[in-house]
């Protein structure tokens, strides 16, 4: 079993994107019916999440937050200029895993699947498999 790859194309410096249906698509595709889903995100500046996908000022809340938490102006050894972005994600993390269930996801009503993009805009590879048990 391969796991599948799907590109996200972010547009500006720090965003959320939602996901969601594009790893539903994958599960689909799958056909796995019970098992489960993780999501890999091979970067270093961006962070995968699980959280509200209903109303965009959360998404804004928790971006406005990381910022607060660390901020891009704080004094950093690393000179590329993007250690704030290198941070949030390993504070974010950059897998999640989810539970399919006849062959859904096994998500909350109000929950979404999110790339988080930190030092953007840029394209990023997201690998999914989709595994039966």
């Amino acid at each position: 079993m391969t796991a599948s790859k799907i590109t996200v194309t972010t547009r500006i410096e720090r965003e959320m994107v939602d996901i969601t249906e594009k790893v539903r698509a994958v599960i689909d595709q799958s056909k796995v019916k019970n098992g489960f889903c993780h999501i890999f995100l091979p970067h270093t500046t961006a962070a995968i999440t699980i959280n509200e996908n209903q109303d965009p000022s959360v998404a804004r809340d928790i971006m406005r937050a990381m910022d607060r938490l660390v901020p891009w102006d704080t004094i950093f050894e690393h000179n590329e200029g993007n250690s704030s972005a290198h941070i949030k994600s390993s504070i974010i993390g950059i897998s999640k895993q989810i539970p399919v269930d006849n062959g859904m996801m096994k998500l909350g009503p109000w929950q979404g699947i999110f790339l988080i993009e930190f030092d953007g805009p840029r394209q990023r590879d997201v690998f999914i498999k989709v595994v039966e048990c």
